[in-house]
């Protein structure tokens, strides 16, 4: 049986967790319109798949414009945020362990 899920709303949604992993859709919103904020996750790395439209991946000591069908990991501890125009997708890959108890969030 195929499942399909999909998510056409604003910001992040965990679409799919299964055992240990989980993906999510992450789309326009308020918090990832700019670099305002750095995030780091203490116990899994997080992987990035731009989908459509266009997004820059920061850590705290780089950047990069992601490109289509390329997947970028970010290792577990690295403080990074990612910022994407309107009509973007992103697809995010990380632990289902990933959760705001074992995320530290710095503002700018």
């Amino acid at each position: 049986m195929i499942e399909k899920y999909s998510f056409d709303g604003e910001d992040f949604l965990s679409v799919l967790q299964f055992e240990s992993w989980k993906i999510g859709i992450l789309r326009y919103s308020e918090r990832f319109s700019s670099f305002s904020r750095l995030e780091r996750h203490n116990l899994t790395d997080e992987a990035f798949i731009l989908l459509e439209g266009s997004a820059t991946l920061y850590t705290d000591t780089e950047s990069v414009e992601m490109q289509k069908c390329v997947v970028y990991n970010i290792k577990k501890g690295v403080w990074h945020h990612i910022v994407v125009d309107e009509n973007t997708t992103v697809m995010v890959v990380e632990n289902s362990s990933t959760s705001s108890e074992n995320t530290d969030i710095k503002f700018l």
